[in-house]
Formats: structure tokens, sequence, C-alpha cells
């Protein structure tokens, strides 16, 4: 069975991304950052099913954390087959002249250089120029990346658009070594994040603006990563499928 490795799983779109995998015949490593019980639950909801996890806490944004993921996932499974990188925080809203650097640092080492470790650590066992067999990368990106959340979150935004030139440029380092690299850019999604920009109700407030009138759901975006993992998506690598309801 393939090893799928998700971090940010122990809520919101990892989470969901966690347990439906189990249906695509995943063992999964649910990473999480200091929510154990949480990650437990979602472990729990995979045994549950007839599927196979392990919670591994670690802060993407310390290499040692990240490189201690990986070396417990080979420990437990023996391989890495996948790798969703849906590790992410923003901060309240705020236009960027009242942020501080602090603020921004946060964001881009659990976004961007989260993200770029975890990548890193993966492809060391998934290319086929190091033995590996192959396998999938998706990064979750954001519709903010391409809208620029002014007044909100332009961090946040920046770094997802850094996470969209790291798919692409990543995709093409990668095609010949059996590794496919992708991204899904959730628009409004009910997730826990709209509280950490100090509105938790933020998806009622904007879904008038998303022509579907609906927020989406951690299950919808789901589904498009593990497509994109997938056989079906073998021909896919570089792409980005924007799951936001057509805004």
């Amino acid at each position: 069975m393939s090893v799928l490795v998700v971090t940010g799983a122990s809520r919101g779109i990892g989470a969901a991304t966690a347990k439906l995998a189990v249906s695509q015949g995943y063992r999964v490593v649910v990473n999480y950052l200091a929510n154990e019980q949480a990650a437990n639950q979602v472990v729990g909801s995979i045994e549950a099913a007839g599927g196979s996890a392990i919670a591994v806490s670690a802060d993407v944004s310390l290499e040692a954390d990240v490189v201690r993921l990986f070396e417990e996932t080979l420990s437990r499974f023996g391989q890495v087959d996948a790798l969703v990188n849906n590790a992410g925080i923003l901060g309240p809203h705020m236009p960027l002249e009242a942020m501080t650097v602090e603020r921004i640092t946060r964001v881009f080492n659990t976004n961007v250089i989260g993200s770029m470790l975890c990548a890193r650590e993966a492809i060391k066992f998934m290319s086929t120029s190091n033995g590996g067999v192959g396998g999938g990368i998706v990064n979750v990106s954001s519709m903010a990346a391409k809208l620029g959340s002014p007044y909100e979150y332009v961090d946040y935004a920046a770094s997802k658009g850094a996470i969209d030139s790291l798919t692409k440029g990543l995709a093409i380092e990668l095609a010949e070594c059996g590794i496919r690299v992708n991204a899904v850019r959730p628009g409004v999604i009910h997730t826990d994040i709209h509280a950490s920009g100090g509105e938790p109700d933020r998806v009622d407030r904007v879904k008038q603006n998303v022509p579907m009138k609906r927020g989406g759901t951690t299950v919808e975006v789901a589904h498009a990563i593990l497509w994109l993992l997938s056989a079906e998506a073998s021909y896919v690598t570089g792409a980005f499928i924007d799951v936001s309801g057509g805004r």
C-alpha cells in the first residue's frame, strides 16, 4: 500500500484529505503541530474505516522536525509515495503597514520554507534518480495568491504566490524523476483558519462574491488533491486546480 504524508492534518483540509485517502488505499501519516488530541481523532477515524495511520508531531518550519517527520514515516511504513503540503498559517486581518517582521517571517517560515523542506525530504525517498519509484506532491496554495487579499493578509497571499512558483519550478525539475508536482488553490472554504484572521464567520460575509454563492467544504478540496495524486492524473504535472466556486 502507498504511503501519504499530510502536513497540518489535524484539522481542516489536511484532516479531510487524510481521512479520504484511506478510500484510495493509502496508509497515512497525520502531521500536526500541537493539537495531539485532534490528530489522534483523525487517526482513529482512519483506523475505524479500516485504514492505517500514525500521528507525528513536527513543526514544518524547523528543519530538524521535518527530517524527523520523514524518518519516523520510513521507520513505521518503510516508504514515502506522496506528500500533501497543507500546513499553513495566517495572522489577524490588517494592512501591510501594520504588520511586524515577526509576523511576516512566521508566515513565510511555515507556509513557504516548511513546504520546501517537506518536498526536499520527500524527493530524497521518491525520486527515481535516488533509487525510488516516483510519487506525487500536491501543494495547497490559495486563491489569495491570485487575488492578493488586500487589507486582510497580503503576507499570506504572497506566501501562497511563492507556493505557486514552487509548484511550477519543482514540477519541471522533477518531471524526469518520476515525481509529479501539482497544486490546488482553495477559495472560500469552511475551515477554522478564518478564526486565525480574527473573523470566524468570514465565509458567510464573503460568499456573495462567489459565483456559486456558497463556501466550499474541506472534502471538496480533498477530492481535488487526491485526484491529482491518482493514476487518473498520470500525465498531469505543474498544474493548478482552483477549488473556488468560480471566483
